[in-house]
């Protein structure tokens, strides 16, 4: 048989070959344009500090069992006005007695804000504290630090390989 007539044989079959593409690799560090990078991760991963927003939470549940009473609460990320936290009916001396700096409900350091902003009548600080959180991770410096960390590689398009 000849090429040709080889070669009309596999298109009839259809026969797909394997392609090789080759493609520029770059750490945040060397990236040539290192905003196209942090764009496709703001723009792409949208729960970077999610971890946050539930180590928060699970400080409100723990708080609650501790001083009594109900709660209610709605919690993000980001600052929208329509988040909260509430707590109801709790026993406010039991609230006075713990000592925030030693993380006592889940000992993560958003007790310490929770305790502190309740003890003094402010059941936003743990909110503002999260949000800042949230703002830095999100920032060049902190999507930096999370690519560094994680030695992340970039296409020249800024997309994560």
């Amino acid at each position: 048989m000849s090429v040709g007539k080889l070669i009309i044989c596999l298109c009839k079959l259809k026969i797909k070959t394997m392609r090789i593409l080759e493609t520029k690799l770059y750490t945040i560090d060397e990236h040539p344009n290192k905003e196209l990078c942090f764009d496709y991760i703001r723009y792409n991963w949208h729960d970077l500090n999610q971890y946050s927003v539930d180590e928060v939470e699970e400080s409100i549940i723990a708080l609650s069992k501790v001083i009594g009473g109900s709660y209610d609460y709605l919690i993000g990320q980001f600052e929208d006005r329509a988040q909260f936290i509430s707590f109801y009916d709790y026993d406010k001396e039991q609230l006075m007695k713990l000592k925030a700096m030693e993380c006592p409900l889940t000992g993560v350091t958003w007790d310490i804000d929770l305790i502190e902003g309740m003890q003094k009548g402010d059941n936003n600080k743990v909110l503002r504290a999260l949000h800042n959180s949230s703002d830095h991770t999100y920032s060049n410096k902190g999507l930096m630090e999370l690519c560094d960390a994680n030695n992340y590689e970039f296409n020249e398009e800024g997309k994560v390989i």
